[in-house]
């Protein structure tokens, strides 16, 4: 079994993407001695001239600390960068921080217990000028003891960190239910704008009105999450069948206007599908029942 060094100041950072060097950063602002890797090494200089040691490879990087956050494109990026240094990974912490499928981190964590090293889950709710806030928020998961062990580091990255459970992939599910929410959101943003300017307004035009919109619906999801867990989709305070008229006339707005109708005509047919299913009477919030999964 390698040594592991277990300096509790002390941690690696694999991966200078936008990322990994707000990681990076945040945490020497900390006071906490970093080895960092990249595959392009110049991107580490900042780094390296504020105090951080540059691995000359991503074995050195792994055998210099026990907690080695990974900040990487994808799984196969990791795996690409990891394969040469299974040697090193024994004893190691693996703070794996890059996006993924919940099986993609099952199998990471499958992959890194056989090397000897423990893999720690994490969904990070903030872009790169979030990292170091207290604000900021992050979803773990995997064995609650190397994660108490390590949480000091993970809270120098976000004010606030989750352990979700045990279960290695837990972490990048919530991750990527955030993500659901946010890139929808953003492209309804997009789309909205894309209508307003083709009827002479500008986005700094329409931003209070899409802002307090947007600032609404955490009461709206909290109304319906209550009734969707209690299985009411009852029709007392909305109906599909409206729901798909207000839908239409979103869709003519933008066909009137010449804007693309991708994106309105997908929810169109969602709702149509709905009424369809002669649920037209009932909540909006039925097309949960439309769009799950069979059984759940």
């Amino acid at each position: 079994m390698n040594s592991a060094p277990n300096a509790p100041n002390a941690v690696t950072v694999i991966g200078l993407g936008p990322m990994g060097r707000a990681m990076a950063a945040a945490l020497l602002d900390r006071g906490y001695a970093v080895t960092v890797w990249n595959r392009t090494a110049s991107r580490a200089d900042d780094l390296v001239a504020r105090g951080a040691t540059l691995a000359r490879s991503p074995a050195d990087a792994v055998a210099a600390n026990e907690a080695v956050i990974i900040s990487l494109t994808d799984y196969a990026a990791v795996n690409a960068v990891l394969e040469p240094a299974t040697r090193a990974l024994d004893g190691r912490v693996l703070l794996n921080l890059t996006s993924a499928t919940p099986e993609e981190a099952r199998a990471g964590a499958r992959w890194a217990a056989g090397h000897g090293a423990v893999q720690i889950t994490g969904g990070v709710n903030a872009s790169p000028p979030g990292i170091g806030q207290p604000e900021s928020q992050a979803f773990y998961s995997g064995p609650r003891e190397a994660f108490d062990r390590h949480r000091p580091v993970l809270e120098a990255l976000t004010g606030r960190v989750d352990h979700q459970g045990e279960d290695p992939g837990l972490a990048a599910l919530h991750y990527q239910i955030g993500m659901v929410v946010f890139w929808t959101s953003l492209l309804s943003f997009w789309q909205a704008i894309a209508l307003a300017r083709a009827n002479g307004l500008t986005a700094a035009d329409i931003l209070p009105s899409t802002a307090e919109t947007t600032n609404s619906l955490s009461e709206t999801f909290a109304f319906y999450a209550e009734r969707i867990d209690a299985g009411m989709h009852l029709g007392d305070v909305d109906r599909l069948v409206m729901g798909l008229a207000s839908a239409e006339h979103v869709l003519h707005t933008h066909a009137d206007a010449g804007v693309d109708t991708v994106i309105p005509a997908a929810v169109v047919d969602l709702f149509r599908r709905g009424v369809e299913a002669g649920r037209g009477a009932d909540s909006c919030s039925a097309l949960v029942e439309l769009i799950a999964k069979p059984g759940t």
